[in-house]
């Protein structure tokens, strides 16, 4: 069993993460539709229920129509969530159910990069749910499409740091029953104050410090101007935070999967 200094060293990645993101996306491949209308359903029938619903009630929301205002929320719900459970269950299947890791590591490859890998190919299909919900808003002309595509690198950034939040849980959970404690305490909590659904101001004051902490309230101030066809501010702080998110829940998912794995 690894050194608990050991298990905190720095990263020690390769290429040879590819051949094993490559591995997951041919196996994705085989359920590709499935899986892409399946992440596409639930953020547009929040889009559009509560967009179209709500929207009766409340016109406007910061001067847009509230179905452009859910827009943005919905964009970055959809990257989390897609993230998110990628590296949750699919990523727990293949580490612990179906042993999948530990083959990969009889060939010359590094558990560095078997969750490297892991992690890029979680911000990959996030990328490609986000993508499909821009794709979806663009064509009902929900939002400006002028700075759209500057959503994509964002996508794919905020998809990193939500996979290595996951694969925290990852590492430590004995069961999928597990995860259930994440998405309650965490991932409900975080999307209901970080402003996907109403603007962040109209939260108590102690509440509205405390979402500012939150790595998806900074991916919604990244991207709701830029689908208002505004520039952002505070560009640099907004990404430092998600970024900054992504490299200490890796850091600390891989310190734990050593212990957990290399024995």
């Amino acid at each position: 069993m690894p050194t608990s200094a050991s298990s905190w060293r720095a990263p020690q990645l390769s290429r040879r993460f590819i051949p094993v993101w490559r591995r997951n996306f041919l196996v994705w491949r085989k359920l590709a539709l499935p899986s892409v209308l399946g992440n596409l359903a639930d953020p547009v029938i929040y889009l559009f229920g509560l967009g179209f619903g709500i929207g009766m009630l409340v016109p406007e929301v910061g001067g847009v129509r509230y179905i452009s205002f859910l827009a943005a929320g919905m964009v970055c719900y959809s990257t989390m969530n897609a993230a998110s459970f990628e590296v949750l269950y699919s990523g727990f299947s293949r580490m612990h159910v179906q042993k999948t890791w530990e083959a990969i590591m009889n060939a010359p490859i590094d558990l560095d990069d078997v969750v490297f890998a892991e992690l890029v190919w979680a911000a990959s299909k996030a990328l490609l749910s986000g993508a499909a919900i821009l794709l979806v808003i663009s064509a009902f002309s929900l939002v400006d499409t002028r700075y759209v595509l500057w959503l994509l690198p964002l996508i794919f950034l905020v998809g990193l740091a939500f996979a290595a939040l996951g694969l925290v849980m990852t590492a430590l959970a004995p069961s999928y029953d597990f995860f259930m404690y994440y998405f309650t305490l965490f991932i409900t909590p975080m999307t209901l104050v970080s402003g996907v659904f109403f603007p962040i101001e109209q939260l108590p004051p102690a509440l509205r410090a405390a979402a500012t902490l939150l790595p998806l309230t900074h991916a919604i101030e990244l991207a709701r101007p830029l689908l208002l066809g505004r520039l952002p501010e505070n560009v640099a702080l907004h990404l430092g935070v998600i970024a900054g998110y992504g490299a200490a829940a890796f850091w600390l998912a891989l310190a734990l999967t050593r212990r957990r794995l290399l024995k």
